[in-house]
């Protein structure tokens, strides 16, 4: 019991982290722990994940926005077209064999951690800043129907797809784009958990409150520090992150082999 309940807090901790910091979904982190070294079935597992993403990342959204680093109207129109898109891509992928990428979501994470240690996104780009209201409102719809078609075919990688299209191509600085990410991300985790509780029924009552409670205080954690520190200190603290649970996770997904 008592192992359990450690597996349970450390997978908290790191997606809490991966949350706060980086905007990063809690299910590339908890669900292959929770699959690996509890043997919960992973249908399950995602839900667990999924309903600890839903609270870590509203309160994260709310510590951005507190400190005016939400974008919360292109965040809206990001948010339906992800959700949208989401439903579309899993069709496709449901009728198209092979379509999964198990390694996506580790790629992209370290992927990331590394660009923002070598690269610091230190300030909006000007093709955000010069941007019209319309212009950035279209960019959005049509980056929020990018990831998610992504996200539903590939069956990973929502956070990390969101914080690279918010950093990298609508040209954010990186809290703001770490708060509309998880205030995003508020959204497609209850989405998800939801449907996955509903369809496989309630899972282990021990592990869902463990996990749900530990991603949430070290997010919580995580985001308020990364509004106290300089853009430079957040884009190391976040790369170092990023690249710390890149490597947990591949080392997890080998240990599961």
């Amino acid at each position: 019991m008592m192992f359990n309940i450690i597996i349970c807090i450390i997978a908290g901790l790191d997606a809490g982290l991966g949350t706060g910091f980086a905007g990063m979904s809690a299910a590339a982190v908890i669900s292959p722990m929770l699959i690996t070294f509890l043997g919960i079935e992973p249908y399950q597992a995602v839900g667990i994940a999924l309903a600890s993403d839903v609270l870590a990342s509203a309160a994260s959204a709310y510590t951005y926005a507190k400190n005016k680093n939400l974008d919360i109207r292109n965040g809206l129109i990001m948010m339906a077209a992800v959700l949208c898109f989401t439903l579309f891509g899993s069709y496709i992928a449901s009728i198209v064999p092979g379509a999964t990428m198990g390694s996506f979501s580790t790629f992209m994470t370290l992927l990331l951690g590394v660009k923002f240690i070598v690269k610091p996104v230190m300030e909006p780009k000007a093709r955000f800043e010069n941007a019209t209201a319309k212009q950035k409102a279209v960019r959005s719809l049509l980056c929020g129907a990018m990831v998610g078609f992504i996200c539903g075919f590939i069956g990973a990688g929502g956070g990390m797809m969101m914080l690279l299209v918010l950093t990298s191509v609508l040209g954010y600085e990186l809290k703001t784009a770490v708060g509309t990410s998880v205030f995003i991300m508020a959204a497609t985790a209850l989405t998800g958990s939801v449907s996955h509780f509903a369809i496989g029924g309630m899972p282990d009552l021990t592990a869902l409150i463990i996990c749900v409670a530990s991603t949430l205080v070290f997010a919580l954690i995580a985001s308020t520090i990364a509004n106290k520190v300089s853009a430079k200190t957040l884009n190391r603290a976040t790369g170092v992150v990023l690249v710390i649970l890149g490597v947990v996770i591949l080392a997890v997904n080998i240990i599961s082999k």
